[in-house]
């Protein structure tokens, strides 16, 4: 089983697609890379606490390779813009992979590699040492399956679980 971290944008979209890839055995939507040591969802979206939205993805990697755990995070968002994701505009919507080891700090370089050349801007993804992860308030857990209905779910986040589909059709449940 193995854990990455990583933020592309609203943690509600990577959930979303993360809790139907095969494979996946968890995902839980977090708050990290900042320096306040209690941070919710008001003080975050602020832009004054420095942590981004993420999610922690747990996976059986002997069903999902790592690489179509990554993959799936560079098509499910744009990782040219800075600390921003469409309309979500601060740091905290920055596109970010955070790692605890030299190991999975390769694997994120790797990934980033792949993805470049499906973009024509860099990409402007940070990858650094995974500080404290903080666990986000239980609304925001599995948001779009608790509330498909709901504006944001349906304007940003169906996008973009089509697009995931698109590419990675065969690794995605219905």
């Amino acid at each position: 089983m193995k854990t990455f971290v990583l933020g592309g944008g609203c943690f509600w979209c990577l959930d979303a697609i993360y809790q139907k890839t095969l494979g996946v055995t968890e995902v839980v939507s977090g708050y990290t890379g900042g320096y306040t040591s209690h941070p919710d969802y008001e003080s975050v979206c602020s832009g004054v606490t420095g942590h981004a939205e993420v999610v922690a993805v747990s996976f059986d990697e002997t069903i999902v390779p790592e690489e179509v755990i990554l993959d799936l995070f560079f098509v499910s968002h744009d990782p040219t813009t800075l600390n921003r994701q469409g309309y979500d505009v601060g740091t905290q919507y920055r596109s970010s992979m955070f790692y605890v080891d030299g190991e999975q700090q390769a694997s994120f370089q790797a990934a980033i590699a792949r993805a470049q050349t499906l973009w024509n801007d860099p990409i402007v993804t940070e990858v650094t040492r995974l500080p404290t992860f903080h666990r986000a308030e239980e609304y925001h857990q599995n948001f779009y399956a608790k509330h498909p209905e709901q504006g944001y779910c349906q304007v940003i986040i169906n996008p973009k679980l089509a697009k995931a589909r698109k590419y990675y059709s065969s690794w995605l449940v219905a």
